[in-house]
Order: structure tokens, then C-alpha cells, then sequence
């Protein structure tokens, strides 16, 4: 296997082990609530450690994958992600449970960062797109972990053998990625921090829109659906479903489309879907065109990010580690205090109200898509 080949199959497995362990954890909450006896209220603090933990850790990440490579900061969060899920499920009461996800974050948010680096520089190296099918890896991880271990946990399995299980295959994946990741991927001389500034700003806040995008279609979806009486409760997850293979399958055809089209064509194609989507869905008489509408909006977002993380690589405002940890931080934050916006934004004017604000910051999109592309050349740039 050719140094570039082995280079792309160790970063679709680091993405592929970040979305399987993420996953893994979804379907445990409801144990581990049960296991410690607290309350919603508990349990939603006890959430929001992974998002301290994450978004704590993704500050420091960009920065040392400029300093020391992507490499070490990538293993560190995958095995470490392998090795605090079993304790995940064996933790005693919430102080360990709290700190154990608080770690867990921090691995999270450390591979994070430091994957989309490495996956720059491996786009860089072959010269043709590769990042959509990273990220599609993501969602297919995620797919995987949330399937596995809800059928380990139907099956009776207990829950400290299952993550055990997962965390194995976690390991083995991060085992083969290994020797083949990059060495000097990102090892840059400079400072250590820089504040976002320029191009990078802006594609800082069209991620973090992005990202809030997805999070209403998982927080808030079921809710939109079913108040509007397109579905029965029972049936309010299915447009998040729809949503999420689309934006699959959007992915796992990107890198050929941006190829084809360049990344300003996705960009202001992509973004135009999207609110289209939105105005599909929220106009929609029935289930049928609103689970349309789920489809054009994750078809429509699905490869805008990926265009983002390859913009901030070829852009030289800033070093591309600082540029990538820098949007990741602003997505990251978009999915864990948008939704919680959105909720305040409902309370006040109404939810259907509250996604055609979605549907407007949408249009950033199609509307800044000149000036990101007029950036540096990448290998989809018209």
C-alpha cells in the first residue's frame, strides 16, 4: 500500500472510530440514569460535560497539532476514546460519571480537530477531494456504534461487556490507523494561538450555522412534525432519519460532485437547497413533502462543511491548524447552544417561526459562496 493510500484509509478510520464511539454512548444514558437514580435535571448536566469537555479540548487541539503534529493528538483521542467508554457504564455515582465524561468530551473534541487536519493535508497531498467521504465516514460510524450497541443492550448483553466490545474495535481501528497516519502532518513553527480573523471568521460562522443546522433537525425536528400534526408522536423521529441519510449519502457523493463542480458551485447549490428544504417542510400539507423537505435539506448541507474544512486549510491568514480548530470550536458550540437558543427563540415566537430563521441564516451560504471561493487555490476550486 502506497504512503498516500495507507494515509487516507488511517483518516477514514479516525473519523470512522469518532462517530462509532460518540454513538456508543446515546444508547447507555438511559441505564445510566437509571443506575444512578437522578433526576432529568442531573442528567442534563451530566450531558453538558461532554460539551465542556469537547469544546475545552478542541481550544488547546489546534494549536498543538500546529506545534507537534495531528498524529499524537488524534491517537490520543481515539484510544482515549476506547478507554473511558467502559467506565462509562461501570461509573458509581455522578462525580465519576461527571468526570469521566468530562475526559470523554476532551477525547472527542481532540480527534476531532486533529482528524480534519490531517484530512487537509492528505486532501492536499493527493490533489482531488476527499473530505465529504471523511465526514461521511463520521456518519456511518455513528450509524454503526448506536446499531451495535443498541443490539448488544437488547439482547441482554451487559452493559460494561458491550462498551467493552466496542471499545475493542475501537482500539483494533485505531491500531491499523497507527503506522499509517501522517508524521509531520501540520508541524508548523509559530504561535501557539492567534484569534480567528479575516476569511476565517466567516468560515467560522457559516460552520457554526451549519452545525446549528443539524442540531435543530436532531433536537427539535420530531417536535416541529408532530405539533403541526403531520405524525403521531411515535413517529416524530423520522424526519431526522430522512435528514440523516441524506446528508449520508450526500457526503458519499461529494467529493465527485465538488470535483465536478467546485466548491463554489456547492457551496451556493448546496446552501440554495437547503432553504428550499426548509420552505418545503414548513410549507408542507402532509408527511409526505415534509419528509421531502428533510431530504433536501441534509442533501443541501451535507457537503458544506467539508468545503469549509478545506477552505480553512488552503487559506494563509492564519496557520490551518489554528483556522480548523478555530471552526470546529464554532461548530461544536453551534450544536450545543444553538438547539438550546432555538428553545428560547420557540418559547417567545413560535417554533415553525424559529426554523424559518434557519432558513434565512441558511442564506449566508449561497450569498458569501464568491468570496470563499476567491480564496487561495484548493483542488476543487473553480
Amino acid at each position: 500500500m502506497t504512503t498516500e493510500r495507507a494515509a487516507r484509509l488511517a483518516t477514514r478510520l479516525s473519523f470512522l472510530v469518532a462517530g462509532f464511539g460518540v454513538a456508543c454512548w446515546a444508547p447507555l444514558v438511559p441505564f445510566a440514569r437509571e443506575r444512578l437514580g437522578v433526576t432529568d435535571a442531573t442528567l442534563g448536566l451530566l450531558l453538558l460535560c461532554i460539551g465542556i469537555g469537547s469544546v475545552s479540548a478542541m481550544i488547546v487541539t489546534g494549536p498543538l497539532s500546529a506545534r507537534f503534529g495531528s498524529k499524537p493528538v488524534i491517537l490520543a483521542g481515539g484510544f482515549g476514546l476506547a478507554a473511558i467508554l467502559p467506565i462509562l457504564a461501570l461509573a458509581p455515582d455522578t462525580a465519576t460519571l461527571a468526570a469521566a465524561l468530562l475526559v470523554f468530551g476532551a477525547a472527542l473534541g481532540s480527534i476531532d480537530v486533529a482528524m480534519n487536519i490531517h484530512a487537509v493535508e492528505v486532501e492536499r497531498a493527493a490533489g482531488t477531494p476527499l473530505m465529504s467521504g471523511f465526514h461521511a465516514l463520521f456518519s456511518i460510524g455513528g450509524f454503526a456504534g448506536a446499531g451495535l450497541m443498541t443490539s448488544l443492550l437488547s439482547w441482554h448483553i451487559d452493559p460494561a461487556i458491550g462498551t467493552s466490545a466496542c471499545a475493542a474495535i475501537m482500539a483494533v481501528a485505531m491500531a491499523i490507523a497507527a503506522p499509517r497516519l501522517l508524521s509531520d502532518v501540520q508541524a508548523e513553527e509559530g504561535p501557539l494561538f492567534a484569534v480567528p480573523r479575516g476569511i476565517v471568521l466567516l468560515l467560522a460562522g457559516l460552520a457554526g450555522a451549519t452545525f446549528l443546522v443539524e442540531g435543530a433537525m436532531l433536537d427539535w425536528s420530531a417536535l416541529l412534525i408532530t405539533r403541526a400534526g403531520l405524525v403521531a408522536a411515535q413517529q416524530g423521529g423520522m424526519g431526522y432519519m430522512f435528514f440523516a441519510i441524506a446528508m449520508t449519502i450526500g457526503r458519499l457523493a461529494g467529493d465527485a460532485v465538488t470535483n465536478r463542480v467546485g466548491d463554489r458551485a456547492v457551496l451556493f447549490w448546496g446552501g440554495i437547497l437547503a432553504v428550499v428544504g426548509f420552505a418545503v417542510l414548513l410549507l408542507s400539507p402532509g408527511i409526505a413533502i415534509a419528509l421531502a423537505g428533510f431530504i433536501l435539506i441534509g442533501l443541501g448541507a451535507s457537503n458544506i462543511v467539508p468545503v469549509l474544512f478545506r477552505k480553512a486549510g488552503s487559506q494563509r491568514v492564519m496557520p490551518s491548524a489554528l483556522a480548523i480548530g478555530a471552526i470546529t470550536t464554532t461548530g461544536y458550540a453551534g450544536i450545543l447552544v444553538g438547539p438550546a437558543g432555538i428553545g428560547l427563540v420557540a418559547e417567545a415566537i413560535g417554533l415553525k417561526t424559529a426554523f424559518w430563521m434557519l432558513a434565512a441564516l441558511m442564506c449566508l451560504v449561497p450569498a458569501t459562496a464568491n468570496i470563499i471561493a476567491a480564496g487561495r487555490k484548493s483542488p476543487a476550486t473553480t
